[in-house]
């Protein structure tokens, strides 16, 4: 066994500790420190995206991360999108347009979305597609799973309406 060192990282908006290994993976480190499954691990060679998490806003293949280099981030999990209660439109979108078959990708290509989405809430279908690039589904032509981001989008586009009016009527806006 190696030397340990000290890494830090906030995880779906939680302090997280742990001692590592120098050459332990991101995607090792969720998985099994800190117990959070929904990161799948289909290759160990960044082909698939299955291990697609959000690393300071952006999305990331977890295994070809270290731990030591995501020391001080935040991190976004599949777990941390929604919740059971309140399920985040890339989820809703899933659900609502049969986005997935198996499900083993999924977490990954979720992540995938809400990293565009977070960017870009007007994508084109081709923007989609090249941002889902690095995802690999093997059940599914992807139709759904573009339907399901694009679905998604349209959720997040009248999330942002609702606020804007809503703060409108707050600060004494067009009523």
């Amino acid at each position: 066994m190696g030397k340990k060192y000290p890494v830090q990282v906030k995880v779906n908006g939680k302090e997280k500790f742990a001692e590592v290994e120098p050459r332990l993976l991101l995607a090792h480190l969720l998985r099994d420190e800190f117990n959070l499954t929904g990161t799948h691990i289909g290759c160990d060679t960044s082909q698939c995206g299955a291990c697609t998490v959000m690393l300071d806003g952006r999305a990331v293949k977890s295994c070809t991360v270290l731990a030591l280099q995501a020391d001080g981030a935040e991190i976004t999990t599949v777990e941390g999108l929604g919740s059971k209660e309140e399920l985040h439109p890339v989820q809703q979108g899933f659900w609502e347009k049969h986005g997935l078959q198996c499900g083993f990708c999924t977490p990954g290509v979720m992540m995938a979305a809400a990293g565009l989405l977070q960017e870009n809430v007007n994508p084109t279908e081709e923007e989609i597609r090249d941002a889902l690039d690095g995802v690999i589904c093997r059940c599914t032509g992807y139709q759904f799973i573009v339907e399901a981001v694009q679905h998604a989008a349209e959720l997040i586009r009248e999330q942002q309406k609702q606020t804007s009016s809503l703060e409108n009527v707050t600060a004494g806006g067009d009523e």
